[in-house]
């Protein structure tokens, strides 16, 4: 993040977010404008897929044990010490055990990881049906509601926030400080998101106020003060206004959306010019996020070229082969990916709005290119994010060669990718199916239920994926309708195998691509698919000579032990603010980073760990072991490898 010193606030960086969006087929009723832009798959609704015991529901669960452990009152003290108001449903004045690291109250962030907060119990509640996680959230919303009429009665009408609105004035003014509006933007997706997906007319009440206070706030503003003020980080503000549109129809909120239509950032992508480098990466992603709101509301081509070509730019110049991109969290040259190994590699919340961004796309083209990177993404970068031991995350996947994940600690850090964090390990089953018409496309390998209503279709997908190569799908309800089941073949397979009740189906479809099995269904088919894994290289972009094993979608990363490593690491006092760029991997002397290979054949170089489908070592160096990156915790690693 862009290093800032703040009074009080110690070393900080800038932020990044993952936060709500509102993608093409969801939440019917709940929005009155319809999509106007041509899309070939829509999104289910987080409602409709329930996932199944897998590593990706143990994630979910850790993650939500955490959220559900931060007491409600320490996540509203904040914003009750800023408005000078107390909870009369709390018994009025409370001691309240103060959170730390970047919800302090001398940071300028405090604020951010309750709108976080809010977003991931929408989506825990949608996900489960666990009624936790929808009482808790209805207690943040009646908070921040009493919150708002506080600070209405002291004349800040509609204005809702941890922070004086003072912050805002001096962003407006083009003075220090730590990007305001990127913290209501996570205030406003929390509200708008406890509206969409737990049914909180309140939040909406709520949202609606505080959008009345940004529009008389900000639009009188003449366009200098308009461009000064967005040379401060924003996070994905427009986005939540183009939401709110959605939902409310209102202009005004069109209006704010299209106010923070950055002209600098945005303008070159028009014309098909990504001068990226040095730009701060997280900051830069949202606001294209913005733009591909716009097009789907406004049918508007210009918005669909800038997001499309923007994802390409970053997926062949700037991202690693885990998925992630960003150095110290700016974007790097174009191609010099073999000069940008370091310890500072891929900020988790750049990858966040990347698949966000991503599932936008591919909503619209029904590409599997997109779905591919998705896939890989997801499991190399936000899958391993967390550790398993703990629940805690990490802020960067560093890259350097002996490099180790770096994790949060519960109560004393709160970084953006602590609340990108809560999110994101809320709603893993959002990405696995979509529809259009009589079709039903399955992007994603995971053990999960899938409820499609408008067909009266009930799909159970079963697999022990990546640990085996076989998915089985069951058609557990049908009422006899014919339509169409389209199989992503992923880039990383070749000669898969199908079968429907036991008969085997040709395939003529080649990697990244779908394979359609259109018929009628009845109750009780079953599908089963082999998707063959095969060991291969990712090079490089600047040098053919500097490549990461893969194993299908899979980074395997050289286990290296835990010589030199601090314990806990980093730091042993928690209320510090874990300033990476200061830390110190104290690499050890003597590090193995070549691999000697047969590049043609990596199956004649490496071989498979018995009992253990994912664990490979070498054959010629013994004592190196491979496995995947998303396994790897508390331990040394090396990714990028010399090849001999």
């Amino acid at each position: 993040m862009k290093k800032r010193i703040l009074i009080g606030c110690s070393l900080f960086w800038s932020i990044g977010l993952w936060a709500q969006s509102l993608y093409p087929g969801q939440h019917q009723g709940k929005t009155i404008l319809p999509i106007q832009a041509d899309i070939k798959a829509y999104s289910f609704d987080v409602k409709d897929v329930r996932l199944k015991k897998s590593v990706f529901r143990d994630n979910m669960e850790r993650s939500s044990q955490w959220i559900l452990n931060l007491e409600a009152a320490r996540l509203l003290q904040s914003f009750r010490n800023t408005a000078g108001v107390f909870s009369s449903r709390e018994g009025g004045y409370m001691t309240v055990m103060k959170l730390g690291g970047w919800e302090s109250l001398d940071c300028d962030l405090r604020g951010h990881t309750t709108g976080h907060i809010l977003s991931a119990l929408s989506y825990l509640y949608a996900a489960t049906g666990d009624q936790r996680y929808k009482l808790k959230g209805d207690s943040l919303v009646a908070g921040l509601a009493e919150v708002q009429q506080g600070l209405a009665e002291i004349g800040q009408k509609g204005y809702i926030s941890a922070f004086s609105e003072n912050l805002i004035n001096r962003n407006i003014a083009g003075q220090p400080v730590w990007a305001p509006w990127y913290t209501l933007h996570k205030i406003y997706a929390g509200l708008i998101d406890q509206y969409l997906y737990a049914g909180n007319e309140q939040a909406l009440g709520v949202m609606k106020y505080a959008a009345s206070w940004a529009y008389q706030k900000i639009m009188p503003l003449s366009e200098e003060q308009r461009t000064l003020m967005l040379r401060n980080e924003f996070g994905g503000v427009n986005e939540a206004f183009y939401n709110l549109y959605a939902i409310t129809g209102n202009e005004e909120h069109k209006k704010l959306a299209t106010f923070f239509y950055h002209n600098d950032v945005i303008d070159p992508l028009v014309d098909q010019k990504a001068d990226l480098y040095a730009k701060h990466a997280n900051t830069f992603i949202p606001k294209v996020i913005g733009e591909a709101r716009n097009y789907e509301l406004n049918n508007i081509p210009r918005a669909r070229n800038i997001a499309q070509f923007f994802w390409q730019t970053v997926i062949d110049h700037q991202s690693y082969c885990t998925g992630g991109n960003s150095h110290k969290e700016k974007f790097i040259h174009d191609d010099k990916l073999s000069e940008n190994l370091t310890g500072y590699t891929q900020e988790t919340c750049n990858t966040n709005n990347m698949l966000k961004l991503t599932r936008h796309l591919f909503t619209w083209d029904a590409d599997p290119k997109y779905a591919d990177f998705y896939e890989r993404a997801l499991y190399n970068h936000i899958l391993g994010q967390q550790d398993p031991a703990s629940g805690m995350v990490a802020y960067f996947l560093p890259l350097l060669p002996g490099a180790h994940k770096v994790y949060s600690t519960p109560e004393h850090s709160f970084w953006c990718c602590v609340g990108t964090g809560f999110e994101n390990h809320a709603k893993y089953g959002e990405g696995i199916y979509y529809h259009k018409d009589a079709n039903l496309f399955v992007n994603l390998f995971i053990p999960s239920t899938l409820n499609w209503q408008e067909k009266g279709v009930t799909l159970s997908q079963e697999t022990a994926f990546p640990e085996e190569d076989k998915v089985r799908f069951v058609i557990d309800h049908s009422n006899g309708e014919r339509w169409a089941l389209q199989l992503r073949y992923p880039a990383w397979s070749s000669n898969v195998k199908v079968r429907v009740n036991g008969r085997a189906v040709k395939v003529k479809q080649v990697p990244s691509s779908y394979i359609m099995i259109d018929r009628i269904w009845k109750t009780g088919d079953k599908i089963e698919v082999e998707y063959p894994m095969s060991l291969h290289l990712a090079a490089t972009n600047d040098n053919p000579d500097l490549a990461a094993v893969m194993y299908g979608p899979l980074v395997l990363a050289g286990a290296m032990g835990t010589e030199g490593m601090k314990a806990p690491a980093p730091f042993s006092d928690p209320t510090q603010y874990n300033d990476y760029y200061t830390y110190d991997y104290h690499v050890p002397q003597g590090l193995k980073t070549s691999l000697q290979v047969d590049r043609k054949n990596l199956a004649a170089s490496l071989k498979q760990v018995e009992g253990k489908s994912l664990t490979f070592k070498t054959i010629k160096e013994q004592n190196i072991i491979l496995k995947p990156i998303h396994q790897i915790h508390h331990e040394r690693y090396v990714v990028y490898w010399n090849l001999k």
